[in-house]
């Protein structure tokens, strides 16, 4: 089957969503990824529209892509202003990029309301848009906006603005669910239909109001198109866009379609981080395929039959898109987790345990659940509490005690904290201030360990999350800090529970330095004379 082409719209209709802003030099970052990772077309953004997008047209000349097409976006020449007059279109031939996209009106509705021209007139616009850049020597897409809601109401019409297209030379005609409105039965239908009527290469363009940009996308191409345009991440106005990074392995592994070299499968979960990163996103834990939790298993059934084959609740190996898989400890946990735990722990957890001994520690992360305590995402104090129980794990400090002041001074909070903590037999005694109680904790706790242990200054706090466990006793609550922690190469997520948050965040502070250095030492990443009697003794 031949392969399809895949459009990524990110740097234009990605950033029209809510939130996101991407400078020229973030957008070149992302055109450079897409290109390394076999992407046929990238559309840079509407030159005619902000200096932004002009000035990254001027920086992607710079470099020399391998795979992709830059695209210059723009729409049909205006009413009453001639196509070689019309400054939108002399913004596109100026991008100097290889392909032009252009929109057009392809709902009559549009026409008489939106453009407030005649009909005819716009059958003009369309065709002798097309031709002009064409005539400049691009090759030119014509998006066919809000086409299915046209074609319903007028199919003479909006064949006619196809044809218009046709006509004027376009080399794609690009379909486009510009509301995001409808069905995946009725993509179809309407794409069969034009296909027997239109003999250009068809693509699709799907927004995602109802939920189904995905499905529609991919039911365009079992109806003979042979481009799809969307989003990493799904990114887009209101509910967003066509995401790309569903598409590209549903296409691949479900419809055994190819679009991608299949060696770039396997770098979707990193594209897909790496450009919310940019776009100071948080990555959608629950999005399909890539995010944190599309393989993760908590039910104590399910992983005992993951156990034993994968593909019991599988619908994929979560490695073929860069993922990977993750067992949960909670609640919900069986032995069968925990028995997952040790297998897939790369810092020495054994599987000597005894049964019994598995059923007393699940027993007792369970008790810690219902105080409120959740390692879900705190996988560091999940393999602190396992070494504590099991193994002969000796603390890398110990607190003697501490002390948090906080002073409103002239308007002012100031925050300090003063520690005594116990290192390989010596007592360190230090104060540090910070911005919050929290942070002169932290700063106090790097201060005091720096002369012991200067790797931690690698170690960085990525997020920090308090949740109020029971909200109808006020300030008085019990609450519970998630703290993420990494060190540039990887991240670890610990946790504390107490009703005061001085307390529950000193926990999880002291859990993730703890944490750090056990991975560290494991790794013989630790000087030997730091090392003084060891932190770790593995029984098994």
């Amino acid at each position: 089957m031949p392969r399809v082409e895949i459009y990524d719209t990110t740097l234009r209709d990605g950033t029209q969503g809510e939130g996101i802003s991407l400078s020229a030099k973030d957008k070149v970052k992302i055109a450079l990824k897409l290109d390394e990772l076999g992407f046929h077309y990238i559309e840079g953004g509407w030159p005619g529209s902000n200096p932004k997008d002009l000035r990254f047209f001027e920086l992607i000349r710079e470099h020399q892509l391998k795979n992709a097409r830059i695209c210059a976006f723009g729409s049909t020449r205006k009413s009453g202003t001639a196509a070689d007059q019309d400054e939108n279109l002399q913004q596109i031939v100026r991008s100097k990029a290889p392909v032009a996209t252009i929109f057009g009106k392809t709902w009559d509705f549009h026409v008489t309301h939106a453009l407030m021209t005649t009909l005819e007139d716009n059958l003009n616009m369309i065709e002798e848009s097309v031709a002009y850049l064409k005539q400049q020597g691009m090759e030119v897409f014509y998006d066919a906006e809000h086409f299915f809601d046209g074609f319903i109401a007028n199919r003479e019409y909006a064949l006619a603005t196809l044809q218009a297209a046709k006509k004027g030379g376009a080399a794609r005609i690009i379909l486009c669910d510009t509301n995001g409105g409808h069905l995946p039965n009725e993509i179809f239908d309407l794409v069969s239909a034009v296909k027997q009527v239109i003999d250009l290469p068809l693509g699709i363009h799907c927004h995602n109001d109802s939920e189904l940009a995905v499905a529609n996308s991919i039911t365009a191409v079992q109806a003979g198109v042979i481009q799809v345009q969307g989003t990493i991440n799904g990114y887009g106005e209101r509910c967003g866009n066509a995401n790309l990074i569903s598409i590209i392995p549903n296409l691949a592994f479900k419809c055994h379609i190819p679009s991608l070299p299949e060696e770039s499968l396997a770098e979707l979960t990193d594209l897909s981080r790496f450009v919310s990163e940019l776009a100071n996103m948080h990555p959608m834990n629950n999005q399909p395929f890539v995010g944190g939790s599309a393989f993760a298993h908590k039910a104590g059934v399910h992983v005992n039959a993951l156990l034993k084959n994968p593909q019991t609740y599988e619908h994929l190996e979560p490695e073929k898109v860069g993922n990977r898989r993750r067992v949960l400890v909670s609640e919900l946990s069986g032995l069968s987790n925990l028995v997952y735990k040790y297998q897939e722990s790369d810092l020495g957890l054994g599987l000597g345990l005894e049964k019994e001994d598995n059923r007393k520690l699940l027993d007792e992360l369970k008790e810690l659940e219902n105080q409120g305590y959740q390692f879900e995402g705190a996988e560091g104090s999940f393999e602190l509490r396992v070494r504590k129980a099991f193994y002969d794990y000796q603390e890398p400090f110990t607190l003697e005690s501490l002390k948090v002041l906080i002073e409103l001074r002239e308007g002012t909070v100031y925050s300090e904290a003063i520690i005594k903590i116990k290192v390989n037999g010596q007592v360190m005694h230090t104060a540090a201030e910070g911005n919050g109680p929290v942070n002169a904790l932290d700063n106090a706790l790097r201060k005091a360990l720096e002369g012991f242990y200067p790797e931690i200054s690698s170690f960085q706090l990525n997020d920090y999350k308090v949740r109020v466990l029971d909200e109808k006793e006020g300030t008085g609550a019990v609450v519970r800090v998630l703290v993420e922690s990494g060190d540039g190469h990887s991240s670890w997520g610990t946790v504390g529970v107490s009703p005061n948050i001085i307390e529950a965040s000193w926990e999880a502070l002291v859990d993730s330095i703890a944490y750090g250095l056990l991975r560290l030492e494991n790794k013989g990443e630790l000087a030997t004379d730091q090392i003084i009697n060891g932190f770790i003794r593995n029984k098994c």
